[in-house]
């Protein structure tokens, strides 16, 4: 039995889901507002939270007496880390992961992130008082699909062979 569709038009570009958002980033709907203040307060606590177990570990490096010297190297990567990582995350809301990067890097900056996960904590809560995090490049790339779309979609009138063409004259 053979297979008698027709192949149909392309389907008109959907949005990429957000993490914690979904779509409802398209139309600001669905609790939008509430998603953004629970996720900008729940990485706030949660770097709150984070920076408290880090100065734990720090009294513990104090009460282990292994002197001042790796004590401050230790705070001084943690605090490097944490200002990599959150520029890092911050650029990959606005240009995607991976713009201008290769994978090496992509690698490398996992750990990076890991060990500032402050930083990271901090990007997201900071985005997300001013819109979903990655919205505004998710909205050019879905904007750019629709314009696209519309493009292909639109029916041309006449004949296109009977247009005239810059440069010929009839005669």
């Amino acid at each position: 039995m053979s297979d008698t569709r027709q192949p149909s038009a392309p389907q008109a570009p959907q949005p990429e889901p957000l993490r914690f958002f979904g779509t409802t980033w398209v139309d600001h709907d669905g609790g939008y507002a509430l998603r953004r203040a629970g996720l900008a307060a729940g990485s706030l606590l949660a770097a709150a939270v984070g920076t408290f177990l880090l100065k734990l570990g720090f009294d513990g490096l104090l009460i282990a007496d292994v002197g001042p010297a790796l004590s401050w190297t230790i705070v001084v990567i943690f605090a490097i880390c944490a200002a990599l990582a959150f520029r890092h995350t911050w650029r990959g809301f606005t240009r995607g992961p991976g713009a201008d990067s290769d994978p090496a890097v992509e690698s490398s900056m996992r750990n990076v992130k890991a060990i500032g996960f402050i930083g990271v904590l901090l990007a997201w809560s900071t985005r997300s008082l001013v819109e979903a995090p990655g919205e505004k490049l998710r909205r050019a790339e879905y904007e750019r699909a629709r314009e696209l779309y519309e493009r292909r979609r639109a029916t041309r009138t006449g004949n296109p062979a009977a247009r005239k063409r810059p440069g010929k004259r009839r005669g």
